[in-house]
């Protein structure tokens, strides 16, 4: 977990407490940049807020008056003692003080919100840490004129990173975010750790691809003419505690299901054959017309089998299996070999084209076989 440092507020740096590779906890001071300005500014939105209080008083005194001047016209009125014009003029003179009045009342909250605006730029002048981290990069200096994010991105003045809670965040297809789910187990690899793996769970699913925002992937990439993989965000919180470095390069596995006490074998040690044909009574055929509809027919009905090569008196024999779950090395066996028959395992092009039921193999290296209980 890290944050990036970036001031709200444009100014001189003028004290800079940290330095790269320190530690520091929540609230530590990180830099200050020179108040001046925002000082001259707070004390000027200071004495308009004054100001316009003094303006509602001012207002509230001629708005009594005002009403004391319309009640003595209004009796003087009713008694046909003043005309019709000095009591009108009366009345107008109440309106006129009231809105008068409102005015300053609205002029007086603005003043005050423009003092607090102030106030508040003129804090942002200090910068403290937001979390217990360590300075992992340092771009500023003293003295630097930086510039603050009111209206574009900032200068980035430092990066601290929590370095006890290191989260991993790496790209999933399409096709295997259905799979995921919040607390799933992650096995990772990292680049720098080459001979070790850890451990993680996953804490975060974007909701949206990373390139969502370029419309699909086939239309982002038509003026290439190529073809742009869907990728969607993961988080992955690592439980191992160790050395880490922000920005190391990782690659992860996510365990979406598991099964103990299961048969498993190599996975290039499945592949497909079409079952054989049954033998038909010529005279029971009947002859098909159309042959458009025998060629759908032979697409529809004829399905390749999942089968493997067991090794029989240096022979390679076929069975049929049927398999489930699966991770990039081995895959489960749940119908069709027990524990302790020994399977062939090989290259792609031997297992899938040239090896066939009946035809002997030599073992290279003999054990109790690939299957685990």
């Amino acid at each position: 977990v890290q944050v990036t440092i970036n001031p709200e507020v444009s100014g001189e740096i003028i004290a800079l407490a940290v330095k790269e590779g320190q530690l520091v906890k929540a609230g530590d001071l990180l830099l200050k940049l020179k108040p001046d300005n925002y000082i001259a500014g707070r004390n000027s939105s200071e004495a308009n807020y004054k100001s316009a209080q003094a303006n509602v008083h001012l207002a509230e005194a001629n708005l009594q008056k005002s009403e004391v001047e319309f009640q003595r016209h209004k009796k003087l009125f009713e008694a046909n003692l003043v005309s019709d014009s000095d009591f009108l003029s009366a009345k107008t003179a109440l309106e006129v003080q009231k809105a008068t009045h409102e005015t300053s009342i609205h002029g007086a909250a603005q003043a005050k919100a423009a003092l607090a605006r102030a106030e508040d730029d003129l804090s942002k002048t200090t910068i403290n840490s937001p979390l217990d981290g360590t300075i992992t990069k340092l771009r500023s200096q003293l003295g630097e004129r930086v510039v603050g994010t009111a209206m574009m991105a900032g200068t980035e003045i430092m990066t601290i990173a929590n370095l006890n809670a290191i989260e991993a965040r790496v790209d999933i297809g399409e096709i295997d975010i259905p799979l995921l789910v919040i607390g799933q187990v992650a096995h990772l690899e990292i680049d720098a750790f080459r001979d070790r793996k850890f451990k993680g769970h996953v804490t975060d699913i974007a909701n949206a691809s990373k390139n969502a925002g370029t419309g699909s992937s086939s239309s982002a990439s038509a003026a290439t003419g190529s073809t742009e993989a869907t990728k969607f965000e993961v988080k992955i919180l690592l439980t191992d505690k160790d050395i880490f470095r922000p920005g190391m390069s990782v690659t992860a596995e996510i365990e979406t299901r598991s099964r103990s006490n299961v048969i498993t074998i190599p996975i290039q040690s499945v592949t497909t054959r079409l079952p054989k044909k049954p033998k038909l009574d010529p005279k029971k055929l009947e002859p098909e017309t159309d042959p458009a509809l025998t060629k759908q027919k032979a697409k529809t009905e004829i399905k390749p089998d999942e089968v493997v090569f067991l090794i029989e008196e240096l022979k390679a024999k076929i069975t049929k299996v049927k398999t489930g779950i699966s991770d990039n090395s081995y895959i489960e066996v749940t119908e069709g070999l027990s524990v302790g028959q020994e399977v062939v395992s090989g290259g792609y092009k031997m297992i899938s084209r040239d090896l066939e039921d009946g035809k002997k193999v030599q073992i290279n290296q003999l054990s109790e076989g690939h299957s685990k209980p």
